[in-house]
């Protein structure tokens, strides 16, 4: 990002806290709205805690978890939709029913057959699986068809033809469906939290601020989420891209 765009950010970002602390001053009430200034304060007042870091812990390895396996299982299905179309008349409307259900009907759903302690790996995998497949599905199907009629030509080994042909043109695809992935993998992973209730986890913690009215811990909690799964995006982005340069000189 270039240093005025990050300025730009940085000053948007201002505004609205600014924006947030003049309506909390305006509402004067601290049970319907935490000024930053209180959400601040519970934040640190959370951050030197160990519950504090076993609950993020918890939270992030079963959320990461769901998205890595529906990452895998995206590509992988994708791939097969793309080579064989029974594959694909199959797998699509499944792909369509996911992203048309509810998510509350999934996690509610999903109670039945497994353990709160694993609902946010599964719910996070559903919800980004329809995302990946998509778009790697699309990337497939817009390669160059003269850059893969060449790659037959010369009888590129499978490998090769992959790296050269392939990847960079799948790449772009791949990288945005991650981008989007990420918070949805939280979002709907904590939202399967909030309604399971798994001991430990951050759902559970907003449950309970939101239960007792603690406000400024909810907001606290709520600005937790939202940095755990920027930094993640941020940091996952990043290995793509380096990845990417050292696949095919991808600079994405």
């Amino acid at each position: 990002m270039a240093r005025n765009e990050r300025y730009k950010t940085a000053a948007a970002i201002l505004f609205w806290v600014a924006v947030w602390q003049l309506a909390a001053m305006a509402l004067d009430q601290k049970i319907l709205l935490a000024s930053p200034v209180t959400t601040l304060e519970t934040l640190v007042r959370l951050l030197p805690t160990g519950a504090f870091w076993l609950r993020v812990g918890f939270s992030a390895a079963r959320i990461l978890l769901g998205f890595f396996a529906a990452l895998a299982a995206g590509v992988l299905l994708a791939a097969a939709s793309a080579a064989f179309g029974l594959v694909r008349a199959l797998v699509q409307p499944l792909m369509q029913l996911i992203k048309a259900i509810p998510v509350a009907s999934f996690i509610i759903l999903a109670l039945l057959w497994v353990r709160s302690a694993n609902l946010a790996a599964l719910i996070s995998f559903l919800m980004v699986l329809p995302v990946v497949y998509t778009a790697v599905l699309q990337g497939i199907l817009a390669a160059d068809r003269q850059l893969l009629e060449m790659a037959k030509v010369f009888r590129l080994p499978f490998g090769k033809a992959l790296r050269a042909v392939w990847v960079p043109q799948v790449w772009p695809y791949f990288l945005q469906s991650c981008a989007v992935a990420m918070g949805l993998a939280w979002k709907s992973g904590i939202a399967a939290e909030v309604i399971g209730l798994p001991a430990g986890s951050i759902g559970e913690a907003l449950y309970q601020a939101k239960l007792y009215l603690e406000t400024g811990e909810l907001f606290a909690w709520t600005a937790v989420i939202v940095l755990v799964s920027a930094g993640f995006e941020a940091l996952f982005l990043r290995a793509l891209k380096a990845a990417g340069r050292k696949l095919g000189g991808m600079n994405l």
